[in-house]
C-alpha cells in the first residue's frame, strides 16, 4: 500500500476543525443547560423535551440513517448501545431530570466539570491512555476551577441531592459515548443520525406509556425548545462534538466541556438573575487555562 505524505497545512485542517467543533459544542451546551432549566417553569416534561431534542434531528438526518441502517454494518452492537445511551435517551433523561430540580449554575458546573475528568479516567483505566504533564496539569486546573464554582454556587443557590447523584452519572455516560464513538468508525453525521433516530424511537415508547404535554405548551416555549434542543443541541452540537473527537481524540475533545459551567454560570447571571462575582471570575480563568492545557495545545508533537 502506498504511503501518502501530508503537508503541515494538510495536518492542520483537522485540528482547526476539531478545536472549532469543541468551541461550538460548549457554546450550545451552555444554552442547553439554561433552556432545560427553563422548562421547569413550563408544562413540558423531560419526555416532551426528549421528543423535540431527538425528533428534529431524526427527521433532518433521515437520509443518513436510512443509508446506514439502524444498526450500521461493521459497528459492534455494544458500541451502538453505549453511543445511544451515552449521548442519547438515557443520558438526556438523567440529566434533564436533574436540571429540572437543580439551579442552572451548580447543575452546569457539576455536569460540565465532571465530564472531562470522567473521560480522562476511563481513557486511562480502560484504554491505557497516558496524559502528559501538561494535560494532567490542565485536568488539575479544571478540578480547582470546578471546586471554586461549585462551592460558591452551593453557598448562594444550593444543590439538590438529585443533582449530586444524577449529574455525575450523566457525565460518565457521556464519557462512555466519547470513547465508544471514537472506536466506532462512524462519521460525525452518521453518529448524530444514529443517536437521534434511536433516541427518538425510545422517547416515542416513553410517550406512549407515560403521555405527553406538548399540546399544553405555548408556541414561544415550543419554539425555544425546538431551536435550542432539536436544532442546536440535538443536531449541531452532536455533529460538532463528533468532529472534535475525530480530530483531537476523546479526552482532549471532552476537555472543552469544562468551559460549559463557566458559560452556564454567566448565562444564569444574565438570563436567570443568578449572581456572578469574584469566585465565578476566578474559576473562569482557572478553568479556561485548564482547558487549554488539557486539549494538548501546548503539548502536541508536530
Amino acid at each position: 500500500m502506498a504511503m501518502v505524505s501530508l503537508s503541515p497545512e494538510d495536518k492542520s485542517n483537522p485540528l482547526v476543525a476539531g478545536y472549532a467543533g469543541g468551541v461550538v459544542t460548549v457554546l450550545i451546551w451552555a444554552l442547553w443547560v439554561l433552556a432545560t432549566r427553563h422548562t421547569a417553569a413550563t408544562p413540558l416534561g423531560t419526555i416532551d423535551i426528549g421528543l423535540i431534542r431527538y425528533g428534529v434531528p431524526a427527521i433532518l438526518l433521515a437520509p443518513i440513517w436510512l443509508r446506514t441502517g439502524l444498526l450500521p454494518k461493521n459497528v459492534p452492537l455494544k458500541l451502538i448501545v453505549v453511543i445511544v445511551a451515552g449521548a442519547g435517551a438515557v443520558f438526556f433523561q438523567i440529566t434533564a431530570a436533574a436540571l429540572h430540580v437543580t439551579p442552572a449554575a451548580p447543575g452546569g458546573i457539576l455536569l460540565g466539570g465532571s465530564l472531562p475528568l470522567a473521560t480522562a479516567l476511563i481513557g486511562m483505566v480502560l484504554f491505557g491512555e497516558r496524559p502528559d504533564r501538561m494535560r494532567l496539569a490542565g485536568l488539575a486546573a479544571i478540578v480547582a476551577g470546578v471546586a471554586i464554582l461549585l462551592t460558591a454556587s452551593m453557598l448562594k443557590s444550593g444543590m439538590t441531592a438529585t443533582g449530586f447523584v444524577l449529574l455525575p452519572i450523566g457525565a460518565v455516560l457521556w464519557a462512555g459515548f466519547t470513547h465508544a464513538f471514537r472506536r466506532s468508525g462512524l462519521s460525525a453525521l452518521e453518529g448524530a443520525a444514529i443517536i437521534a433516530v434511536w433516541s427518538f424511537l425510545i422517547h416515542l415508547v416513553l410517550a406512549a406509556i407515560f403521555g405527553t404535554h406538548l399540546t399544553a405548551a405555548t408556541l414561544p416555549d415550543l419554539a425555544l425548545q425546538v431551536t435550542s434542543q432539536g436544532i442546536l443541541s440535538g443536531l449541531v452540537a452532536t455533529f460538532a462534538y463528533g468532529t472534535a473527537i475525530r480530530a483531537l481524540g476523546g479526552s482532549q475533545a471532552a476537555a472543552f466541556t469544562a468551559i460549559t459551567p463557566v458559560l452556564a454560570t454567566l448565562g444564569g447571571a444574565i438570563f436567570l438573575g443568578e449572581s456572578f462575582g469574584m469566585a465565578e471570575l476566578t474559576a473562569a480563568l482557572v478553568v479556561g487555562g485548564g482547558v487549554a492545557l488539557s486539549t494538548g495545545i501546548f503539548s502536541r508533537k508536530n
